[in-house]
């Protein structure tokens, strides 16, 4: 079978490309076009001299139907994931995740593709309205992130009901792991930490969330992927379980053997109405339709993530906050 898989260069496209190589996948690359050729988080990886990498743009039909020529099956990860900048520019967040996805299913078509996953967010449930979350959650657009990526998740699922496209939608509770954005939480706290800071900068730290180490989401990509089931359908991955912003600052406070304080930053913090205030995954469905079970605990994959930012920190401009 041989995949594309879009966002390759990207946090968890990129771990997605090295488990599917050891998974004795056959593997094309799809990452945005850049004057440097630069691959991203795959320029330095172990498994690329075993993967084909392919440079474009999703907003572009055209490149992403060459990319596709071959293939059976894709995994389409490209998307705008910053919920504050898309505050700044929602339109460039249509361009990317809706019209970014309609090409990935209007070429998957064209070409008679055997699967098709599409990657959503548990942004698009909002905040909580009961937990654990499963797939029946209504869908609330509480920032123009979420909104293109509700609108991507059912364009998907018409695909599938028009055109019997074999599409299934993939949606992922709060990846973490070696490779994140300083834009995310985790690594915003622990590399201001590593930098020497004991009073960070932090938005609002009530909110909960369901967290998930990348290797895991990235096993259930290909778990959902080898699901004989789950076409035109959602497919949560989450570890049935939460914590607050602030918990977690006092577990990483522990892991690190540091004290830290929280200093409330107000570029940092959502718009009143536009902040999810709860997120906790019912994983049942995943667990019922294919073999996936979690390997990470929370702590485990905290120290790894630590391990990677000790090793990784000239990367990061702790300093500095960039929506």
């Amino acid at each position: 079978m041989k995949l594309l898989i879009t966002g390759a260069g990207g946090f968890i496209g990129s771990h997605l490309v090295e488990f599917c190589v050891q998974q004795g996948y056959d593997v094309r690359a799809f990452v945005r076009y850049n004057s440097k050729n630069n691959w991203g988080w795959l320029e330095n990886s172990p498994v690329k001299n075993s993967i084909e990498v392919i440079t474009g743009d999703i907003r572009d039909y055209d490149s992403v139907d060459s990319a596709l020529e071959g293939c059976s099956s894709v995994l389409h990860l490209a998307a705008l994931i910053g919920i504050p900048y898309s505050y700044v520019s929602p339109q460039a967040y249509i361009q990317t995740n809706i019209v970014g996805t309609y090409n990935v299913l209007q070429a998957s078509l064209k070409r008679q593709l055997q699967e098709v996953l599409i990657t959503s967010t548990s942004e698009t449930y909002g905040t909580a309205q009961y937990v654990p979350i499963n797939e029946l959650h209504p869908l609330v657009g509480q920032s123009p992130y979420s909104a293109t990526k509700i609108a991507a998740d059912q364009l998907g699922i018409s695909y599938f009901k028009s055109f019997n496209l074999p599409v299934k939608i993939v949606r992922p509770f709060n990846t973490y792991g070696p490779r994140q954005s300083a834009r995310a939480v985790i690594p915003t706290i622990i590399t201001q930490v590593l930098n020497g800071a004991r009073s960070i900068k932090l938005g609002n730290t009530a909110p909960t969330r369901d967290l998930t180490f990348v290797k895991d989401t990235a096993m259930g990509f290909i778990e959902i992927l080898k699901s004989k089931s789950l076409y035109g359908e959602v497919t949560n991955i989450g570890m049935n379980d939460e914590i607050s912003v602030g918990e977690l600052v006092k577990k990483l406070a522990k892991i690190l053997q540091v004290p830290i304080e929280i200093q409330s930053d107000s570029q940092r913090v959502r718009p009143e109405n536009s902040e999810v205030e709860r997120l906790c995954c019912d994983n049942s469905k995943i667990i019922s339709h294919t073999s996936w079970k979690p390997k990470y605990s929370l702590d485990k994959g905290l120290e790894e993530t630590i391990d990677f930012l000790k090793s990784n920190l000239h990367l990061y401009k702790a300093e500095l906050y960039n929506v």
